[in-house]
C-alpha cells in the first residue's frame, strides 16, 4: 500500500476543512500570520514535529465528514435494497404465475422504465406502483410497506384475493389507495388511519366485511371516501364528520345501520354522500337537503325527515326524542306509585268501573255490526264481479288478488304500450302503466303487465343470468315470440332525468342486423326496476362455444361458421362506429365473448349495445371487471381510464383470436401467419378443416387489432373491408 503523504493530507484539510474552523486565520486580524502550505517557505521552514501536528488535526477534523458520508452511501444502498426486496416480494404475491410483471424478475434498475407500472422521482425512490387492469390474481402483501416513498398504490380493476395487509398503514406518504373492483376480503384495516397525507381511498366492489373503523377520522387530508359494495355492516362513525376535506363519500350497497351522524351533513367541502341500499334508520339530518341530487339514499325503510321529498316524516321516537306519556309513568318510563289520592269514594270508583264497562259493550256491538255489513258488501260485490268477470280487464296486476284472472288479463290485454315517467321517480299511470315521456316512441314502450305475464312474474324457472345490478329473464309475449327480459334495479340507472332519456333514446335508434333488436321498455316505481325487452337468441353467448370438450352440450362450431361469426360481429362494431344520419356514433365498451348471441342460424349479434349510457358511472365501472380480468381492455385505458373506439378494436381482435382458437384464455397465443404457425394455433378440434388463406387473413387482423399502441390499429371500417377481400 502507498504511503499517504502528511502535506497532501494537510493541504487538503486545509483548503477543505480548515476555512470554517477556529484554526483557520481572520482575515480582520492585522497580526494574523497566513499558514503555510506545503511548498511555501514557511512550511519548509517549519519545524517538522509542527508540521507533523498540524496535519493530524487535520487529520481528525477530516475523519467525522468521512465517516459521515461513508454512512450516507451506505444507507442510501441499505434503501435500495429495501426496496428492491419489496419489489420482489409484491411481485410474487401480485402475480404468482408470472405472466404479467416478468419485467420485474429481470435485475435492473427499478426506475430505469425496464419495471412495468413503476414511477419513481429525481432521487431514485418508488413513489408509484400503477398496474390496473392487468389481471392480477394473487395477494396484496405486507411486504408493500417496504415502499416507504409510496404516493400512489393502483391496484383496481384486477382479480387480487385475500385480506388487506395491516401493514400498509406504515406507507406515510400515500396520497391516493385505489384497490377497487376487486375479490379483496376481510375488514378494512384501522392501520389506514395512520396515512397522514392520505386524499383518495378507494376499497369498492370487493368482499370487505366488518365495520367502518372509526380511526378512519383521523386522515385529515381524505377527500374521497369510497367503500360501496361490499359486505360492511356497523354503524356509520360519526369521526367521518371531522374530515374537513372530504367531497365524495360513497357508503352505498353494504349493511350498514343506525343513523347518519349530523356532524357529517356540517362537512364543508362535502359534495356527494351515497348510502343507498343499506338498512339505515332514523332521522336524516336537515343539512344534506344542501347536496341536492348529490345525497343518494334510497333503499333505506327506516330513514325519514320532513326536508326530503320521497321520506315519511319522523315519529317522536325517531327523531330521538321520548313520546310523552301520560300519568301514572314517569319522566323515566316507569310506573309512579304511592301517588293515588287516598281520599277517593270507593262508590264513585265502583260507578266508574260500571261505567266502563257499558263503553266496552258499546264499542264491541258497534265493532260487531261493522264487520255483518262488510261481510254483506263482500259477497254482493263477489256476486257483481262474477257476472262481469267475462268482459273485465286488470288494470294493474298488483291490485289483483287472482292469480289466475291476472295472467287472463295479460293475455287478453289491448295493446302493449304503455308511457314511462321518470321525473316522478318512476311513478306508474293509474292504468298499471310506466309513465310518459315524448322522448321515445310508443312503439317501444311496453306494458308492465305483460312483462310479468311474458316472464310468468320473473319465474327463477326463466332466470338466464344474473349480476350485481340486473337480471335477464327469458319470457314469451303475447304474439307467441320469445324475448329477454333484462331488469335494471332503479338504483343503477342515472339518476338525472334527461341523462336516462338521451340514453333511452340513442338505444331505440340502434338497429342493425348484427346488434340484439331492442323491442322495448317499460319502469316501474312500485317495483323499483326499469325493464329492457330483447329478441331472445336460441344458441345463446359465443363463451359457450369456447373451450368444449368432448361430451359438451356445446358443439364444436366448423370453419365457415367461424369466418362467418367474425365477418358479422366486425361489422356490428363498425356499425356502432359510423355517424349516420339517424343516429350517433357510439363506442360499445365491453365487447367480449359473452357479449356476442347467436341466433337461430348462428348469426352474430352483439349485446345490450348503448346500454352504458344508462346506467350510473359506479355501475359501468364495475362492469369491467370481468373484460379486464380475460384481456379485452386495451392497454392504454389503464393510463388514460377512457374509452375509445380503437378500445373496440382492441377487444374485437380478442375475441377473433378466441374464435379461432376455440379457447377463452388467449393472453399467451403467439400468432403468426406461417402455415407451420397456423397449424398450432387454429382449433386442433377442426381436425384441420379449415382455410389456410383465410386463418391467415384472420390471424394477420388479429395482430393489427391488438396492437400496443391504439395509433397502430385499424379502425373497423378498414377490417369490415379486409374480411371481405
Amino acid at each position: 500500500m502507498e504511503s499517504i503523504d502528511a502535506g497532501s493530507i494537510y493541504h487538503f484539510a486545509l483548503h477543505h476543512h480548515l476555512k470554517s474552523s477556529a484554526l483557520a486565520p481572520s482575515s480582520s486580524d492585522p497580526h494574523s500570520t497566513p499558514l503555510p502550505t506545503p511548498h511555501s517557505p514557511l512550511a519548509a521552514a517549519a519545524p517538522a514535529p509542527m508540521a507533523a501536528a498540524a496535519a493530524a488535526r487535520g487529520l481528525s477534523r477530516l475523519l467525522p465528514l468521512l465517516a459521515l458520508l461513508l454512512l450516507t452511501v451506505l444507507a442510501a444502498a441499505a434503501r435500495d435494497e429495501g426496496e428492491l426486496r419489496a419489489l420482489a416480494a409484491l411481485r410474487a404475491a401480485l402475480d404468482p404465475a408470472g405472466r404479467v410483471l416478468g419485467s420485474w424478475a429481470r435485475a435492473g434498475d427499478p426506475c430505469g422504465g425496464a419495471f412495468v407500472g413503476v414511477a419513481c422521482d429525481r432521487e431514485g425512490r418508488v413513489t408509484a406502483v400503477s398496474l390496473q387492469g392487468r389481471g392480477l390474481s394473487g395477494t396484496l402483501p405486507p411486504a408493500v410497506a417496504g415502499l416507504r416513498r409510496l404516493r400512489g398504490l393502483y391496484l383496481h380493476y384486477n382479480g387480487l384475493k385475500g385480506p388487506i395487509p395491516r401493514e400498509i398503514g406504515g406507507l406515510s406518504e400515500l396520497a391516493d389507495l385505489y384497490l377497487d373492483v376487486n375479490h379483496l376480503s376481510g375488514p378494512v384495516p384501522a392501520e389506514i388511519a395512520a396515512m397522514a397525507n392520505l386524499q383518495v381511498l378507494q376499497l369498492g366492489y370487493n368482499q370487505l366485511t366488518g365495520s367502518i373503523p372509526p380511526q378512519l377520522g383521523n386522515l385529515n387530508k381524505l377527500a374521497v371516501l369510497a367503500l360501496q359494495s361490499n359486505q360492511l355492516t356497523g354503524a356509520i362513525p360519526a369521526t367521518l364528520g371531522d374530515l374537513t376535506q372530504l367531497t365524495r363519500v360513497d357508503l352505498s350497497f353494504n349493511n350498514l345501520f343506525g343513523s347518519i351522524p349530523s356532524k357529517i351533513a356540517d362537512v364543508p367541502s362535502l359534495e356527494v354522500f351515497d348510502v343507498r341500499n343499506n338498512t339505515l334508520s332514523g332521522s336524516v339530518p336537515v343539512g344534506l337537503k344542501r347536496l341536492n341530487g348529490g345525497f343518494q339514499y334510497v333503499n333505506n325503510k327506516g330513514l325519514c325527515g320532513a326536508e326530503f321529498i320521497s321520506l315519511d316524516l319522523c315519529t317522536s321516537t325517531e327523531d330521538g326524542l321520548r313520546p310523552s306519556k301520560p300519568e301514572p309513568f314517569g319522566p323515566d318510563g316507569t310506573v309512579k306509585t304511592g301517588q293515588v289520592p287516598q281520599s277517593v269514594d270507593p262508590h264513585t270508583t265502583k260507578s266508574a268501573k260500571a261505567s266502563a264497562g257499558v263503553l266496552i259493550v258499546g264499542v264491541l256491538a258497534v265493532v260487531i255490526g261493522a264487520a255483518f255489513c262488510g261481510i254483506f258488501a263482500f259477497s254482493y260485490y263477489r256476486r257483481q264481479k262474477q257476472k262481469i268477470g267475462s268482459s273485465l280487464e286488470v288494470s294493474d296486476s298488483r291490485l289483483s288478488t287472482d292469480h289466475f284472472q291476472q295472467k287472463e288479463a295479460c293475455r287478453r290485454s289491448a295493446s302493449p304500450l304503455i308511457s314511462v315517467e321518470y321525473s316522478n321517480g318512476w311513478d306508474t299511470m293509474s292504468g298499471g302503466g310506466c309513465g310518459s315521456s315524448g322522448e321515445v316512441g310508443d312503439s317501444f314502450r311496453f306494458n308492465l303487465e305483460e312483462v310479468e305475464c311474458a316472464t310468468q312474474y320473473f319465474s327463477e324457472v326463466n332466470l338466464l343470468g344474473k349480476s350485481g345490478f340486473a337480471a335477464t329473464f327469458k319470457g314469451i309475449l303475447r304474439d307467441g315470440s320469445v324475448v329477454a327480459v333484462k331488469s335494471l334495479n332503479k338504483t343503477s340507472c342515472k339518476q338525472e332525468e334527461s341523462d336516462f332519456l338521451r340514453g333511452l333514446k340513442t338505444l331505440t335508434m340502434l338497429r342493425h342486423e348484427n346488434l340484439v333488436g331492442l323491442r322495448g321498455f317499460c319502469c316501474s316505481r312500485g317495483r323499483g326496476e326499469c325493464f329492457l325487452v330483447y329478441d331472445f337468441m336460441v344458441n345463446g353467448c359465443l363463451s359457450h362455444y369456447l373451450d368444449v370438450k368432448e361430451g359438451s352440450e356445446a358443439s364444436v362450431l366448423d370453419w365457415p361458421t367461424r369466418v362467418s361469426i367474425i365477418r358479422g360481429i366486425a361489422k356490428g362494431i363498425e356499425y356502432l362506429h359510423s355517424k349516420k344520419s339517424n343516429k350517433p356514433s357510439l363506442v360499445h365498451q365491453n365487447i367480449s365473448a359473452d357479449k356476442i348471441l347467436l341466433d337461430h342460424h348462428f348469426a352474430p349479434c352483439l349485446s345490450v349495445p348503448g346500454l352504458h349510457k344508462l346506467l350510473a358511472d359506479d355501475v359501468v365501472f364495475s362492469t369491467l371487471k370481468a373484460s379486464a380480468a380475460m384481456g379485452y381492455l386495451a392497454p392504454e385505458y389503464a393510463n388514460t381510464g377512457r374509452f375509445t373506439e380503437k378500445s373496440d378494436v382492441f377487444a374485437f381482435g380478442i375475441v377473433v383470436l378466441q374464435v379461432i382458437t376455440g379457447r377463452r384464455a388467449v393472453s399467451q397465443v403467439k400468432v403468426g401467419t406461417a402455415s407451420s404457425d397456423l397449424e398450432g394455433l387454429i382449433d386442433p378440434y377442426l381436425g384441420g378443416i379449415f382455410s389456410t388463406t383465410e386463418a391467415a387473413r384472420l390471424a394477420e387482423v388479429a395482430v393489427h387489432c391488438t396492437s400496443e399502441a391504439a395509433s397502430q390499429r385499424p379502425t373497423m371500417e378498414a377490417v369490415v373491408q379486409q374480411l371481405s377481400g
